[in-house]
């Protein structure tokens, strides 16, 4: 007898780091996010979209309503995701140059983030990078991105017990649950605007 049961549906998440380092802790926390989603968080899958190859936003480069390739590859993942996760580090009390490049590349006509669900993670020295998120949280505004509100997600990423290794991994365990919560929160958000 065959199951009634339909297959359960994957929610796919882009996940963007606004720092292009490799060891990037904000990056380990990405890694961190596709880790869990594997173990403990069902029903998500997490995809990190580098945007190191974007070029510097300049319209010049649309010719005839077509975009650079680079910049087209990465609308177009934009647009076949449910939702985002960004990690955004601060510098000078802000997103930085590349998170913002990629932003705007992908507000180009038609806007490709509209509608849809999305979460910030941050880490960093002092407030755990959390001035960079209310900066991206009033680009959503504009973008029709709907942030979840809580929980919030600010690390510091010096203190002690450490919270990652030399490579950049996150291996503080109660800031591994705290992610976890992230996560398990944009996929609730994320199902509850796609039943609307």
């Amino acid at each position: 007898m065959e199951s009634a049961l339909a297959p359960k549906s994957i929610i796919n998440v882009a996940a963007i780091c606004g720092s292009l380092r490799k060891a990037s802790y904000n990056r380990g926390l990405i890694r961190s996010a596709i880790e869990l989603t594997k173990q403990s968080v069902d029903g998500m899958s997490i995809e990190y979209i580098d945007i190191s190859p974007l070029p510097m936003l300049n319209t010049d480069l649309e010719i005839d309503g077509q975009y650079p390739p680079a910049v087209a590859a990465f609308r177009d993942k934009i647009l076949q995701s449910d939702c985002f996760l960004f990690a955004s580090p601060e510098y000078n009390y802000s997103v930085t140059a590349p998170l913002k490049n990629a932003i705007d590349w992908a507000s180009r006509p038609p806007n490709v983030w509209a509608d849809k669900a999305a979460a910030i993670v941050s880490t960093g020295g002092g407030f755990g990078g959390g001035r960079s998120q209310y900066i991206l949280r009033q680009s959503g505004v504009y973008l029709d991105l709907h942030f979840i509100n809580k929980p919030e997600f600010f690390l510091n990423a010096f203190e002690s017990p450490p919270k990652f290794d030399d490579e950049g991994n996150l291996i503080d365990p109660e800031a591994k649950e705290r992610l976890k919560s992230v996560l398990l929160a944009l996929k609730a958000f994320t199902l509850r605007l796609q039943d609307k």
